[in-house]
């Protein structure tokens, strides 16, 4: 016989198969899209707000989002596995200390921000150039980007493009000056 553990996991891994959901923390300001039927008809309702908690815990793992609406503060429970949830996107990720934002509860204005965590990215994806239809130039470049790679160094020689003179407004009076005498 199966624990109830084992079960859990294998409904997990079935759920995940089927939609995709992205991986998100506390502090992250998140864009849960829930599945809402009246009558005959299904639409999806957009909730967009600040996880303030998450647990882990299998199927039955939940997370907690906080808006303010109308100038008064919404909090909502959702069961990530739950399948009104049609969808969840990431907008913003946030840099916070806590696991539970409760603290949130009680700020408003500038107090309650929350400062956006920074991801480096090292490199250059270049598979999504890939699919691109490209035209013959194009290629041309990519080939001597690929022979620059192995004789050059890293930095790109940059080109000296002619400098533009500018006109100040200070010259400007003194032509006019030297025009009225």
């Amino acid at each position: 016989m199966k624990n109830i553990e084992d079960i859990n996991k294998e409904s997990v891994k079935k759920i995940l198969s089927k939609k995709k959901i992205p991986e998100f923390f506390a502090g992250d300001t998140i864009k849960v899209g829930v599945r809402i039927v009246e009558g005959k008809r299904e639409r999806i309702q957009y909730f967009e707000g600040v996880c303030i908690a998450k647990k882990n815990r299998n199927i039955n793992s939940s997370f907690t989002v906080r808006k303010i609406s109308f100038g008064e503060g919404v909090e909502r429970t959702f069961a990530l596995y739950s399948p009104i949830i049609g969808s969840i996107k990431v907008i913003r990720s946030g840099q916070v200390r806590r696991a539970k934002l409760y603290y949130l509860r009680d700020r408003k204005g500038k107090s309650a921000r929350i400062a956006e965590k920074i991801k480096k990215r090292i490199g250059v994806d270049i598979s999504g150039q890939a699919s691109e239809k490209k035209s013959p130039e194009q290629e041309k470049i990519k080939v001597t980007e690929t022979e620059r790679k192995g004789t050059m160094p890293m930095t790109e020689s940059k080109k000296e493009e002619p400098k533009k003179e500018v006109s100040r407004p200070d010259t400007k009076k003194d032509e006019l000056k030297k025009k009225k005498k």
